[in-house]
Parts: C-alpha cells; structure tokens; sequence
C-alpha cells in the first residue's frame, strides 16, 4: 500500500509546545514510553506543557505545507503504559509535526551527517532524531527541543564566549 496524505501510520506523537513530536519506529521500541516520559518530564526537563495526541496509530495529513498528526478515533486518548495497561490521559485532537524521532534507526549515529538529521513527509520536510536500539531518545528529544534556534535557550554562537555556540547562554547558567 502506497502511504500518502490522510494516512493512519504506526507511531505515537506528543504535543510539546506548539509542535508535536512524532515517535516512530518498530513495534516494542518504546514509542508509547517515550510518549509518556515526555509528558511526565516536561517541567522537569524545562520543557513547555506536553500533552498527548495519540499512542500506537495516528493519522498524518498535510495542510498549507504542514504536516499534521491527529489521534486514530478509536484511540484517542489512550496510551499503553508497559505494565500497568492502557490508561486514559488528556490529549489534542490535532497538531503541527515539529520533529521525528525514528526509535531502533539503522542510521544512527553518534555524530550523524546532516542528511540523517531531516526527513520528509509527504513532502513535508522536519527535523528528525535517529535514535540506535539500546539508547534512551529521551534526552535527545530534550536536547533537541531546548537547544534549536527556536527554542529560549537556543546555543548560539553570540552566546558562548569562546565563539563556538556550544555552551548554555550566561543567562541561563547563571539564573
């Protein structure tokens, strides 16, 4: 079957801030878990509000050169927790998809080449993190969402003193 606009995927996808994170990958690679580890650890992780959008299947579609993720009906608000079952949280009933994160990805690496680090959508291009079996994406995700140009706590160049944009803004460090 040829996978085009107004698809139900396998995938899981979370609302951080304004963008959803879409969580993709194999069945038992911890979409669901990493779904809930971000909701969970938003202000723990000095994340906006994270709030679900669907586990398991969500329906991708495009509008205005966007790509937007909504819950499969029958699943919405409903997340599998491993363990405890299937549990009901508050969820979004649409987003705009701001980044992918492919669980269990053959191409990670440890200093992926840029190309790894973009994926295209029904011709939607997003910011992806491949993330190899046996790592937590978690903190990837973290790192992605607070250290991008649209992030406050971007790391750019004019804010490290040595001129190379890989340190935390004073700001931040010192508050």
């Amino acid at each position: 079957m040829t996978q085009g606009p107004d698809t139900t995927v396998h995938a899981s996808a979370v609302k951080v801030g304004e963008r959803a994170v879409l969580i993709r990958g194999p069945s038992g690679a911890g979409k669901s878990r990493l779904a809930f580890e971000l909701i969970a650890s938003g202000p723990s992780w000095q994340l906006p509000e994270a709030i679900l959008v669907g586990d398991d299947r969500v329906h991708l579609d495009t509008a205005g050169g966007e790509l937007l993720v909504r819950p499969a009906p029958q699943l919405a608000g409903l997340i599998e927790i491993r363990g405890l079952g299937i549990r009901k949280l508050g969820f979004v009933a649409e987003a705009i998809v701001g980044l992918v994160v492919d669980l269990a990805a053959d191409d990670a690496e440890r200093l992926p080449p840029d190309s790894a680090l973009q994926t295209s959508i029904f011709g939607v291009k997003i910011p992806r993190i491949p993330v190899g079996s046996g790592f937590s994406p978690l903190p990837l995700v973290v790192a992605a969402l607070t250290t991008t140009e649209s992030s406050p706590s971007v790391n750019l160049s004019a804010h490290c003193r040595k001129g190379i944009g890989n340190h935390i803004r004073p700001t931040i460090a010192t508050e």
